[in-house]
């Protein structure tokens, strides 16, 4: 298992919250002209979260961290996924 620590999750956390205001946005054609303007509070979010956990630059670890966050809610409380088509997957560790 893998261990991230409190301000790599922040980071993901802000990461995903951008990714679903711009998909919101973007797909309401009454919304979309006005998305630099609703969307400049929730990019500065992740901007700093990524600054703060070390990420700026590091997309990488930044998706890895992001794909752990969204692993399916039938985690167990061993913070172990049971694939309904596969074997066990780790999932990340929170501190």
């Amino acid at each position: 298992m893998t261990t991230i620590t409190a301000r790599e999750r922040a980071a993901a956390q802000a990461y995903l919250r951008l990714l679903e205001s711009t998909q919101a946005v973007l797909t309401d054609p009454h919304l979309a002209p006005y998305a630099g303007a609703m969307l400049t509070h929730p990019m500065a979010e992740a901007d700093e979260a990524l600054r703060d956990a070390g990420l700026a630059g590091n997309e990488a670890h930044l998706l890895h961290l992001v794909a752990a966050l969204r692993v399916s809610p039938r985690a167990t409380a061993a913070g172990r996924v049971r694939s309904s088509s596969g074997p066990r997957r780790s999932v990340l560790r929170l501190r």
